[in-house]
């Protein structure tokens, strides 16, 4: 079984639990294998913590949760040095950052200073100790929550901390038959503690590779930068997207057409993360009040933007 079945089997795995969510298991995917990380912004009891688990169920790699609060510190995420008496000296006790999937439950509501203490390990994959670089096992991914509608006591995530995850998305409650098809797979058993590996560290580290091969052409690559930089001229933003947007778009498209069997991107690979990739990044011009949300300027801009037209499933781009 190729890499590529294998994280098929694993999306596959994890709709097993998550009954009707494929899209947003689709999306995760895309963001591993485009070595990013995804924000979860949706209600409690959707599912945002069980797709986490399901997840790392499937691909048998170490997972952690972290249980964001006001009183978390930078040292309860990335570890600190201790003193062994017996030893006479300081021994670095690792934090739960050190693993391959990490759960940043509620990630909110703990102060701006504990969610700084992410940004070095989600951009740079390394914890810096006394001085000491450490470098994170690899696949790294963060998978973190928080709730839209139970403000009281949070702390919203900086401009800088949302630029740090390639995608934000929403789970979504299942619709009458969804919710019925929920109970049936939970009636005699928990589903999620029927699942077994698919996949496995190596096999994500291969497929990621592969994803990185998957050709863009150059109109697509305009395509991309015309879209980020148009985002940047909208009188009804304060700041628009960076570069590394363009960059996620890209990396993002990749990983999309790989799982989609394509050794090539097309336009509607972009088009599709558009609104994932970039509306969380936009700050808008005013924040209180009636406004159109970023979500829809990015699709007004899609609507907007010509689309390059060229054929970019010839011959010498084969499926895979």
């Amino acid at each position: 079984m190729s890499a590529r079945e294998k994280m098929l089997a694993v999306e596959k795995n994890i709709a097993r639990v998550l009954v009707g969510k494929e899209r947003p298991i689709r999306l995760v995917l895309v963001s591993l294998l485009a070595g990013g990380h995804v924000l979860l912004e949706d209600l409690p009891g959707s599912g945002k913590t069980m797709l986490a688990k399901s997840l790392s169920r499937s691909a048998n790699v170490p997972f952690r949760r972290i249980q964001f609060t006001p009183d978390l510190l930078p040292t309860d995420i990335t570890g600190l040095s201790v003193w062994q008496q017996n030893r006479g000296e300081f021994v670095f006790q690792p934090g739960p950052v050190f693993t391959s999937i990490l759960l940043a439950d509620e990630i909110n509501r703990a102060t701006p200073r504990t969610q700084a203490g992410l940004l070095e390990c989600m951009e740079e994959r390394q914890v810096t100790t006394d001085g000491v670089t450490r470098t994170l096992p690899e696949p790294f991914f963060v998978l973190a929550t928080q709730n839209p509608v139970e403000t009281s006591g949070t702390f919203p995530l900086p401009e800088a901390q949302l630029d740090r995850f390639l995608m934000k998305l929403s789970v979504g409650f299942p619709d009458l038959d969804g919710e019925v098809e929920v109970l049936r797979r939970f009636l005699s058993a928990n589903a999620y503690e029927a699942l077994s590996p698919v996949a496995s560290a190596e096999d994500f580290l291969t497929a990621r590779e592969e994803a990185a091969k998957v050709v863009i052409a150059d109109e697509l690559l305009k395509y991309i930068a015309t879209l980020v930089l148009a985002t940047r001229k909208l009188p009804e933003l304060a700041a628009g997207a960076s570069p590394r947007a363009s960059l996620a778009l890209m990396r993002a498209s990749r990983a999309m057409a790989y799982l989609a069997g394509r050794s090539f991107v097309v336009p509607e690979d972009i088009k599709d993360l558009a609104v994932p990739v970039l509306a969380h990044r936009l700050v808008p011009a005013h924040r209180f009040g009636a406004g159109t949300s970023t979500e829809e300027l990015v699709a007004q801009l899609l609507s907007r933007i010509p689309v390059p037209t060229e054929d970019f499933g010839n011959s010498d781009k084969t499926e895979i």
